[in-house]
């Protein structure tokens, strides 16, 4: 690891392992002046040897001001006040309990990045039809519907602050609403006309589903291993913020490469949008999630930063965690235990720090583009997903 604006190189691996021990010591050879990097969080002396020795110093003194998508808000306000109409028209149905499951969900507060996501990508490349607000309420549809369907699977309780559907109506009316939104979204897709849309999307779909199969096989399996887990997020979250990304382009008619710059940086978001779920599971409040912190651990998922502390424990913290996650020993005193393990072995701040990996792969993918309002937008957005855990 290298100090920024010096020739000194810090031991990756010790960086790694004690990211939340103030002064921690790792040796750096070639840097003449530290003070300069302070602001930096680095701190150091020179030992007896002539080496010098820096310390990664943490803030834990509370939380800090979140990055803003305001930007973002502004300039897609007019556009999705229009979504927002499709989607209370296109939630209405006859049936009278849809609806309500529907309108219990979509009207709890959630933010609406994905179709914000969408509006802004078209507007970057000067699209000026409507498409663009059908296939936004369509991936808020979307998005909604796997809700729906992920809150019955993981028998949620809580969702956005609020009971779940599941909780209100049941298991089955859960279920059968998600796949009424889905229908709809199919349905809007279709309207817009692009087959090159409409195949994105749909790929999209099937992709979730295999994702949400693929984690309901791999529940509770503790040997899960990193690659394994990056799959199912993969899957599972970041393909619909890849599709609503790259969608925008496509109806605009960009280029090839420009689409494929947008879908690059969707995917990535993405990823890093989920790794500060998973890490804020166990370190956040539910106020930031929207659901119980520790549901995670109660429901046993197998989540990066228990990936993490299994591997690096002794044998007898990776029996805590068969007993916790695979035979569901998992109570407010396990939790307590669990979030000090993960401490001790830098579980949650890797997880922050793969994260922090992908949002700059996500920012790297923009770099290329035109600089526009929208573009800086974007890049406020992987700011604000990674700044919810300060």
């Amino acid at each position: 690891m290298k100090i920024a604006g010096c020739g000194a190189h810090v031991n990756a691996e010790a960086a790694q392992r004690q990211p939340n021990r103030a002064n921690s010591p790792l040796a750096v050879r070639g840097c003449a002046d530290l003070e300069s990097h302070r602001d930096q969080g680095v701190v150091g002396r020179v030992n007896e040897t002539g080496v010098i020795v820096v310390g990664v110093v943490l803030n834990i003194e509370g939380k800090r001001e979140p990055a803003s998508i305001q930007d973002l808000i502004d300039l897609t306000a007019a556009d999705m006040g229009r979504v927002n109409e499709l989607i209370l028209s296109k939630a209405g149905s006859d049936v009278e309990m849809i609806p309500e499951v529907a309108n219990h969900l979509i009207s709890s507060g959630g933010k609406r990045l994905r179709p914000m996501l969408t509006l802004a990508a078209a507007q970057m490349f000067g699209y000026a039809g409507e498409g663009h607000v059908k296939l936004a309420t369509a991936v808020e549809f979307m998005h909604t519907a796997t809700l729906l369907h992920d809150d019955v699977v993981d028998e949620s309780a809580l969702r956005r602050g609020k009971k779940t559907a599941r909780m209100i109506w049941g298991n089955q009316a859960s279920v059968l609403v998600g796949d009424f939104l889905l229908g709809q979204a199919f349905r809007m897709m279709v309207e817009v006309g692009s087959l090159e849309a409409l195949d994105i999307l749909s790929s999209a779909a099937s992709i979730i589903a295999e994702g949400e199969v693929m984690q309901l096989a791999a529940a509770k399996n503790l040997e899960t291993t990193e690659d394994e887990h990056f799959a199912v997020i993969k899957a599972k979250t970041a393909a619909l913020f890849s599709a609503a990304a790259e969608v925008g382009p496509v109806i605009a008619l960009a280029s090839r490469t420009d689409r494929a710059a947008l879908r690059s940086y969707g995917m990535n978001l993405g990823l890093a949008f989920q790794l500060i779920d998973d890490a804020l599971d166990y370190g956040g409040s539910s106020k930031d999630l929207g659901k119980n912190v520790g549901d995670d651990f109660r429901e046993g998922k197998v989540t990066l930063p228990v990936i993490l502390a299994y591997r690096r424990g002794t044998k007898a913290e990776r029996t805590f965690w068969k007993r916790a996650i695979e035979e569901n020993v998992a109570d407010d005193a396990g939790l307590e235990k669990a979030i000090g393990l993960m401490t001790r072995h830098g579980a949650i701040a890797d997880t922050i720090g793969r994260a922090r990996h992908f949002g700059e792969i996500a920012r790297d993918a923009l770099a290329p583009l035109e600089a526009t309002p929208q573009k800086s937008a974007l890049i406020d957005v992987i700011d604000f997903c990674i700044s919810r855990v300060n």
